[in-house]
């Protein structure tokens, strides 16, 4: 079986009741809300890579402020040729606030639109379930650092065909 782990970091800024949001644009060409962030270099540190990943999506220079807590994702997939596979994905987030830099939108990466949404209007936009973990961890500040929204196991899913 195929295994991959991925670690990657992610911020949950919100100011005047607002949340910065990247618009993530998945291989299909589905567009949904997430939070800026993403996949860790080997060697990086993770307070690094957030700072690095929150300026090449949203054009901002960020202070993280605050540890909120780690997500721990898991997909299972069985591939074409038979084999299964699984995918550990590990999202440390953090609380940021903006010290510097200007919106804009991020060019050749994974995300094509950053934004400013109210706290209020989150149920509505389309977006991808880290939001809703980032915010309950940004609002309710577990202990432990673990959101309620991940359920006993982590987050699961069992997925589809596989390219590999």
């Amino acid at each position: 079986m195929k295994q991959e782990l991925r670690v990657a970091a992610y911020a949950v800024v919100v100011r005047d009741h607002e949340i910065l949001l990247a618009r993530w644009v998945a291989r299909d060409g589905t567009k949904r809300w997430t939070l800026p962030g993403g996949g860790m270099e080997h060697g990086e540190e993770p307070v690094g890579a957030v700072v690095r990943e929150v300026e090449e999506e949203t054009g901002y220079a960020v202070e993280p402020t605050a540890l909120l807590g780690i997500d721990s994702i898991m997909r299972r997939w069985i591939a074409r040729i038979g084999a299964p596979g699984s995918f550990q994905g590990l999202g440390i987030l953090y609380e940021a606030r903006i010290t510097g830099g200007e919106l804009r939108s991020e060019t050749g990466g994974s995300t094509d639109l950053a934004a400013w949404h109210p706290l209020d209007s989150v149920p509505d936009l389309p977006r991808v379930e880290l939001v809703d973990v980032g915010l309950d961890l940004w609002r309710e500040r577990p202990p432990v650092g673990r959101s309620r929204l991940a359920g006993p196991a982590g987050r699961s899913r069992l997925a589809g065909p596989a390219n590999g």
